[in-house]
């Protein structure tokens, strides 16, 4: 039987919604890609980090690239943990305080933070109290990665996580060929409306995610002007 006739024959279209999915996922994971490697730049440039460049593996399955992307995430949140761990080391515990009250202003926040990196690093850029505020004083980075880490994961784990990326680019039936050997037939169509279901969330997430990180990287672009 030909696989056009094994899968969804109630429904010649769903093949091309499949290959669809794949290419928005594929998408989506090429932009997290790029943010990602923005926001370890800044941070990097300005903060001392040393966050790894990361890159999409074309030989690699969907799975080992989601990975790859929630371990540079996990390092982001662990900076992001280490930079209120110093602000607390290096702040009498009212200075401290003041980073996160939203009644103090904004500038005296950012000379707060800018003169704890001068110790730390020895000598700061003019941006880093700016991105330290900017990452310490809103959670919405922080509770994007994780939302973001937590989707990759289900992703990873699902029926298409182990599909090769290269394979994306070799036509349906190749495509249709490796999904079918990955599931049993009669547990194709729930394994992809689930993928339905997370691709939806994850991008989502994603939008969220790099919105936020539009947000780090602008005020550093407009400190630069």
């Amino acid at each position: 039987m030909a696989l056009s006739d094994l899968l969804y024959p109630d429904n010649p279209k769903r093949r091309q919604e499949l290959i669809h999915l794949h290419q928005e996922l594929l998408d989506c994971m090429s932009t997290n890609f790029n943010a990602t490697n923005e926001l370890a730049r800044v941070l990097n440039e300005h903060l001392g980090c040393t966050i790894t460049h990361i890159r999409m593996r074309e030989s690699s399955t969907v799975k080992e690239n989601c990975d790859i992307i929630i371990q540079a995430m996990n390092e982001i949140q662990h900076q992001v943990q280490k930079i209120d761990s110093d602000m607390k080391e290096k702040l009498e515990p009212v200075l401290y305080q003041k980073l996160y009250d939203i009644k103090e202003p904004e500038l005296e926040k950012i000379a707060i933070a800018h003169k704890v990196f001068s110790i730390v690093l020895g000598e700061a850029t003019s941006t880093a109290g700016m991105v330290a505020i900017k990452l310490l004083s809103s959670n919405f980075l922080t509770l994007t990665v994780s939302k973001l880490v937590s989707l990759l994961a289900q992703i990873g784990a699902s029926v298409l996580g182990g599909i090769s990326i290269t394979i994306l680019g070799l036509g349906i039936e190749m495509i249709l060929h490796a999904i079918l050997g990955a599931v049993e037939r009669n547990q194709l169509l729930g394994a992809v409306r689930s993928y339905e279901k997370h691709l939806a969330e994850f991008k989502a997430a994603s939008e969220k995610y790099q919105r936020a990180i539009h947000e780090v990287t602008s005020l550093v672009r407009q400190q630069v002007q």
